[in-house]
């Protein structure tokens, strides 16, 4: 059979291995393993949404409200925002998909920062744009504004929070750097991990009823796999100006969110309680990280997010060696390998799963 000849080139996505993994592998429980690789919440869900979730589950069998009321109308409330300048996505990952199919045709350019989510380019590359990244592992917005301007790409990303760095812009630099950017250069504001950063650090928050506003080129992406604990619900969101929100309105496949999928994102937008406390603890939790790895000499990128990246090359560590041996015990990282990166990524799991990881970290060191 012959494929599209872009397939040749393109990588497999690497997600974060699963317990499951650990469980066939290495025949230790599931209850056993700690898995700290893939940034989700490690208090799982609000109990009001697993109830709402669990009293709908004989509606699995009906198709969901295309038009997805409930979601936008809760997201329109939250944002500030109409529900004509909101769509639903399977993950926010759906709306970087349609933002690359909406505009790009092959050869095309797109410009990201040199370390950010990887399927950021993966999705232009299947539309056979090319991928422009700046040199840089943290944002510089002067060298992805130079990029701006000398290759001329129909969409620019940017990710702050930045996965797999950590690292967040501040809200007067964005502002800056946007009002540079051409309005008819699509930008990207993937804000997968702001709550974290706000609470962090004020200055870094932005609102996306205020970007959009001023800067209609952009499309403000949300999820549900974070702070409120849905990543296996798959469900994310983008918010743009009517333009923009008509045009992936074409490209979205009919019932792109599941019925329950819908109730539970709806449900917990109204958990405020519960996602300060996990917001509280992270933060908290996240600071005994860095205190552990300023002890042991270790380099790390400042986070506002809900993990932490540590470089090993100063403890004459190899991360595909240190991520083997703790997996074959039971806890599972990120190994950023794949990144070009000689560095572990930990999720900021509960304070017992922190301890047990810091424990372990301190005696191979």
């Amino acid at each position: 059979m012959r494929f599209q000849p872009i397939l040749e080139y393109l990588p497999i996505y690497e997600a974060g291995k699963p317990i499951e993994l650990v469980v066939r592998e290495y025949g230790i429980q599931a209850n056993k393993v700690i898995k700290l690789a893939s940034n989700e919440n490690p208090f799982g869900v609000a109990p009001a949404v697993q109830n709402k979730v669990a009293e709908s589950v004989s509606k699995m069998p009906l198709y969901p409200d295309d038009s997805y009321h409930s979601l936008k109308s809760a997201l329109s409330q939250k944002y500030g925002v109409p529900e004509s300048q909101i769509i639903q996505g399977n993950g926010s990952d759906q709306i970087f998909d349609f933002a690359t199919r909406s505009v790009l045709n092959p050869g095309d350019k797109v410009v990201q920062n040199g370390k950010t989510f990887s399927m950021y380019a993966i999705y232009s590359r299947q539309c056979g744009a090319e991928v422009i990244a700046s040199e840089t592992i943290e944002h510089d917005l002067d060298a992805l504004l130079d990029l701006a301007k000398t290759q001329k790409p129909k969409i620019l990303f940017l990710c702050t929070p930045c996965n797999p760095i950590g690292d967040a812009l501040d809200r007067s630099d964005i502002y800056s750097f946007l009002a540079k950017i051409p309005e008819d250069m699509m930008v990207v504001l993937d804000a997968a991990y702001l709550d974290f950063a706000k609470t962090r650090d004020s200055n870094k928050n932005f609102e996306a009823k205020d970007i959009i506003s001023k800067f209609p080129n952009v499309v403000y992406t949300g999820t549900f796999s974070k702070v409120y604990g849905l990543g296996g619900m798959r469900i994310g969101y983008g918010i743009s100006s009517p333009e923009i929100i008509r045009a992936f309105y074409k490209l979205r496949p009919p019932f792109n969110v599941s019925q329950l999928s819908q109730l539970a994102a709806t449900e917990a937008l109204k958990q405020e309680s519960f996602v300060e406390s996990y917001l509280k603890s992270n933060l908290s939790e996240l600071k005994k990280y860095e205190s552990f790895a300023d002890l042991k000499g270790l380099d790390f990128f400042e986070s506002y997010t809900n993990f932490i990246t540590i470089k090993l090359d100063k403890a004459k560590l190899n991360s595909s060696e240190l991520f083997e041996k703790l997996l074959s015990e039971g806890i599972i990282l990120r190994n950023l390998k794949s990144y070009g990166m000689n560095a572990i990524r930990i999720t900021i799991g509960r304070p017992e799963q922190n301890e047990t990881v810091i424990g372990r970290l301190n005696e191979i060191l």
